[in-house]
């Protein structure tokens, strides 16, 4: 495999990442919502592994072959992300941040000294443990729900599976000396490293820009869900047009 082959499938990663879709609705919504972005963005990328391993191991193509498999996967799919628009939607009026309304320490970590009833000051027999500004971690339950809400959203995407088998045999040499399933490979995980990327800015900016923006937050949410509703809805006409055809 050459460099050329590589830096041009880069290229087309990038421009496929870039484009709003499912991926993107999911990554606005986890960035607005919960409190670490990484375990969606992993969940979302571990997917696109998976493809990659169905490619290398030549299960893609059996799946595409039988309709009753790429059937499946399809009504599999558009269920998933109908319910995970639903669930959006349902959420999208608690979307956003709410400031931190904890006092701030004194100056040099010392909390004020209390006042009694007679007006004198007491003495402290111990300092007041200060106060730490860091937000507690999610619960380990919540980490595992946004990974599996990513890896559901992309892993039970048809329409990535069969991009994948559109895509990656256009940049593979069977004359090369790497062997073609170490190509599909390396050709994968440069797919899954940009994903990596793009989402996390997705995600981020999300976050940064409508943090301060109840109103736009709430909107972004509600927007977001109606986009994977539409998405599923669209893949369950295409199967029943196919059915009806």
């Amino acid at each position: 495999m050459e460099f050329q082959q590589l830096a041009g499938f880069a290229a087309v990663s990038v421009t496929l990442a870039m484009t709003p879709g499912a991926d993107w609705a999911y990554c606005i919504s986890s960035g607005l919502r919960a409190r670490r972005v990484a375990p969606a963005v992993a969940g979302l990328c571990a997917g696109y592994l998976f493809h990659t391993a169905l490619i290398v191991a030549g299960l893609a193509a059996v799946i595409a072959a039988t309709p009753q498999l790429l059937t499946g996967l399809t009504l599999l799919g558009a269920a998933y992300l109908l319910w995970l628009g639903v669930a959006t939607i349902r959420t999208w009026r608690s979307a956003g941040f709410t400031a931190d309304t904890t006092t701030a320490p004194a100056p040099g970590g010392a909390a004020p000294a209390p006042v009694t009833a007679e007006g004198s000051v007491a003495l402290l027999t111990r300092p007041a443990p200060p106060r730490s500004d860091t937000r507690p971690a999610p619960p380990r339950s919540d980490t595992r729900r946004d990974f599996l809400k990513g890896l559901g959203t992309s892993g039970t995407n048809p329409k990535a599976l069969l991009l994948y088998l559109a895509l990656i045999p256009q940049f593979v040499d069977p004359g090369a000396a790497l062997a073609v399933p170490l190509q599909t490979l390396v050709l994968g995980l440069s797919h899954f490293a940009v994903s990596i990327v793009v989402y996390t800015c997705v995600s981020l900016a999300a976050r940064r820009l409508l943090r301060s923006r109840p109103a736009g937050a709430r909107a972004v949410t509600l927007g977001s869900g109606i986009i994977m509703v539409c998405l599923s809805l669209v893949l369950l006409a295409e199967q029943a047009a196919s059915l009806l055809a």
